[in-house]
């Protein structure tokens, strides 16, 4: 038996990058999977099914939840993978438009999300919550101030998240990747690429394929006394 078969799991920014991957490896381990992705096209192909929304809109999110349940079934399973890398600027010259945008898509996704489906998971005694962070929360990168602000958000949201939980069932952690490739590098200047490049110890940018072992690790039963906690996954960036 594969180890997510009869499990539901939603993965919101699942159309691509690192959710995309994450999406296709609960699918190829047994899982139904809903992708809640603005870019996603409404519909459902054999074991994925996709629901286009805006993930930082309350409605969009409980309509996404709703869809989800009607035709699925209550998901013990949220992976949290929606975001953006915002402009490359200083802080003197990043608006305040561009600010809100960046903390709203990467910090209020996470909330938004995993406040409608959590109940349901508390109320079945089981549930795995899983948030993309990063590794400049620990390590902020200049001219990032914004994207380096959420992914701390994500990650201290975690921690006080999963001590809220802690005796319900339901887990919750968060990954913090490096430099992965995928279309977030593209937002990136070339500047803000080679130094972050110049970080790695290993020497090359990670693939979307290996966040989501790591990923699928954290979503299975066999991780069940780790709640809290943020796993890197950065080629030895610390």
């Amino acid at each position: 038996m594969k180890r997510f078969e009869g499990k539901v799991a939603v993965v919101t920014g699942g159309a691509r990058g690192i959710g995309r991957a994450i999406a296709e490896r609960l699918a190829l381990e047994g899982a139904t999977v809903s992708v809640w992705d603005i870019g996603a096209p409404a519909g459902q192909t054999g074991t994925r099914q996709f629901v286009q929304g805006d993930m930082t809109r309350e409605d969009d999110v409980a309509e996404a939840a709703r869809q989800t349940r009607d035709v699925l079934g209550g998901p013990s399973i949220l992976v949290n993978c929606v975001g953006i890398s915002g402009p490359t600027v200083p802080v003197t010259g990043m608006s305040l438009a561009d600010w809100r945008r960046v903390i709203s898509v990467n910090l209020d996704s996470v909330f938004l999300c995993s406040r409608v489906l959590a109940p349901g998971m508390i109320a079945s005694g089981y549930g795995r919550i899983v948030s993309i962070a990063s590794v400049t929360a620990d390590d902020p990168n200049p001219l990032m101030a914004a994207y380096s602000a959420s992914k701390a958000g994500v990650a201290a949201f975690t921690m006080a998240f999963a001590r809220e939980v802690a005796t319900t069932g339901v887990t919750v952690n968060c990954i913090a990747p490096g430099l992965i490739g995928t279309e977030l590098l593209d937002g990136m200047s070339e500047e803000a690429l080679a130094r972050s490049r110049s970080k790695i110890p290993m020497d090359r940018i990670g693939t979307p394929q290996e966040v989501a072992s790591l990923a699928a690790w954290l979503c299975s039963q066999e991780c069940s006394f780790t709640t809290g906690s943020s796993f890197g996954i950065s080629g030895g960036r610390a």
